[in-house]
């Protein structure tokens, strides 16, 4: 009995053993090439809305998010029995489950592609998906890579935000599994594109060629173009003919050209180029084409402080000096007369052919207002005129259309002392005046007011000779003096020296102003406007008929004296006889 029992248990191990020695033998060899962290190959075998059920020949299907298989449209790209790689993250072989991800497995394929690529140093192609501080991200092939600013283009790119959405090539520069980490350049391939090109370019490119080229990059001075590895300068005057302020007058940034090569440095590798140099040059025979004297109609170009450019032809300006413009406007600045575009008739004043210049004249196509003006007022002829505009110096008055006629301060009265015009007139007064000069040549116009009537001046030598009495009120005093006036605007001065026989130190020690006094006329000047006047003259003059008259009167009583005495001692002796 007891050996009965002894022989089941000993058969129920040896069972249980070859059981579990058959089931290892079966686990390894049907899923022994399943390890954590490798890819392997797996057959879709159910998909629900949340979970696609791979089967990897493990104890059971790993399970993976739909999301990892769904488009950007959400639809899932995969169908039963498709073979797809997957991602072992983890399996647990105790419970026979296993953890599986698709996406893990196209970014570690990506990675070794990446990798590759780089050793080989191939071209991949990306989308720019967005800008970041110091560059932007690009999505090679769900790999979100890094592109620095600097590895955008060869030269500073203006706008950076329009890159994004676009799609390049771009060269990889390096790749970090571990950190996910990868940059890429577009820089290098176009260095690589453009030394490719330009050693093309260096071994064909010789002056007086026709190159095309593309804008690249615009400043005040010209235009650099891309020849295609090479950059070529378009200087400002090589553009165009015509004068022109600014590049961008003529030509865009990306803009393409056909150029003509007119100098090639190989050594320093610079090349100048030309535009205008494609079409004849207009200023050929110039003179011929513009004779002086010639009449045109031109379109103002440009406008300068010195005056005017205007376009007679594409390619050909002249200059209207601002002297140039108008006989009577003293212009300021050109544009007090024209505008940029205005249309303007204008006379060919002269060519240099050699210098390219071309002066004209916009006033010469009208008569010379002066000439007119000289033979319509001569010397002397009396006009009325409105004051337009009146100085310290004297009065402007309207003549012709821009012509104005100037009546000096001095010109004004013959007498009165006219400190400032505005005394006596102002803006708007209508006045007669005589024409005192016409200079056509200095473009001057003089008048007078003070010409309408005789100069006083003239007629006191005759009134008022040296030696004659003249009675007047006292005006002014001075230190100096004393001013009297003889009659309305004619003053005499009597010097401080000749105002009294005495010793004084200022005459208002013995006179006031509005006294009514005589003097003795000792000088007069009609050409100087000067009477000289001397109280103590009259004084001395006084006292000396004073003395003559004492003394006639003295001699005339001595005289009946003696006569009395001679009769009467006549009669005593008389009477004694």
């Amino acid at each position: 009995m007891n050996n009965t029992t002894e022989t089941q248990d000993q058969f129920a191990e040896e069972m249980e053993l070859d059981f579990e020695a058959e089931l290892e033998q079966y686990l390894n060899d049907d899923f022994g090439d399943v390890d954590e962290g490798c890819i392997v190959q797996g057959e879709v075998v159910k998909i629900d809305g949340d979970y696609v059920l791979v089967d990897v020949n493990f104890k059971s299907e790993g399970q993976i998010p739909a999301q990892e298989f769904k488009d950007h449209e959400g639809n899932v790209t995969v169908k039963l029995g498709d073979k797809i790689d997957v991602y072992v993250i983890k399996k647990n072989e105790g419970e026979g489950s296993i953890l599986l991800s698709r996406e893990k497995a196209k970014r570690m394929q990506l990675f070794d592609k990446l990798e590759a690529i780089l050793d080989s140093n191939e071209v991949i192609t990306g989308e720019i998906t967005k800008r970041i501080k110091g560059g932007y991200h690009v999505d090679v092939d769900g790999v979100e890579a890094f592109l620095p600013g600097s590895h955008v283009d060869l030269r500073p790119v203006p706008d950076m935000d329009a890159l994004v959405g676009q799609e390049f090539e771009f060269r990889v520069l390096k790749v970090n599994r571990r950190r996910s980490n990868v940059i890429v350049s577009r820089r290098v391939l176009l260095e690589e594109e453009r030394d490719s090109m330009r050693q093309t370019l260096l071994q064909n490119i010789e002056e007086g060629q026709k190159v095309e080229g593309k804008v690249k990059n615009i400043t005040d001075y010209g235009v650099f173009v891309d020849l295609g590895g090479l950059d070529g300068l378009l200087h400002i005057t090589d553009m165009a003919w015509k004068r022109i302020r600014h590049p961008k007058e003529m030509v865009q940034i990306g803009d393409e050209l056909e150029l003509m090569v007119l100098n090639f440095d190989k050594e320093h590798q610079k090349v100048s180029l030309g535009l205008k140099q494609l079409v004849a040059d207009p200023w050929t025979n110039i003179a011929a084409k513009f004779p002086e004297d010639t009449r045109l109609t031109g379109k103002v170009t440009n406008l300068v402080d010195y005056g005017a450019f205007v376009e007679l032809e594409p390619g050909v300006e002249g200059l209207v000096h601002i002297s140039e413009m108008s006989w009577t406007r003293k212009l300021r600045h050109p544009s007090q007369m024209v505008r940029v575009g205005d249309a303007v008739d204008v006379i060919v004043l002269g060519v240099d052919q050699e210098k390219k210049r071309i002066s004209l004249g916009m006033k010469q196509v009208a008569p010379n207002p002066w000439d007119v003006v000289g033979e319509k007022y001569p010397d002397g002829t009396v006009l009325e005129g409105t004051i337009k505009n009146i100085t310290e110096f004297g009065m402007f008055v309207g003549i012709e259309d821009g012509i104005d006629g100037l009546i000096h301060v001095s010109d004004i009265s013959w007498t009165k002392k006219v400190r400032h015009p505005s005394e006596i007139f102002k803006v708007g007064d209508i006045v007669q005046a005589k024409v005192l000069t016409v200079d056509k040549d200095s473009e001057k116009f003089t008048l007078g007011i003070k010409q309408l009537s005789d100069d006083p001046w003239s007629l006191v030598p005759t009134r008022y000779p040296v030696g004659s009495t003249v009675s007047g009120t006292v005006t002014n005093i001075t230190d100096f003096g004393l001013f009297i006036e003889v009659e309305e605007g004619i003053e005499g001065l009597v010097h401080v020296s000749e105002v009294s026989r005495k010793k004084i130190k200022k005459p208002s020690e013995l006179f006031q102003e509005n006294q009514v006094i005589q003097a003795k006329v000792i000088h007069v000047s009609a050409d100087e406007r000067r009477l000289g006047l001397s109280i103590k003259a009259l004084e001395e003059d006084e006292l000396k008929k004073g003395r003559e008259f004492h003394g006639a009167a003295g001699a005339t009583t001595q005289a009946a004296s003696t006569n009395l005495g001679d009769l009467i001692r006549q009669n005593i002796e008389d009477g004694t006889e």
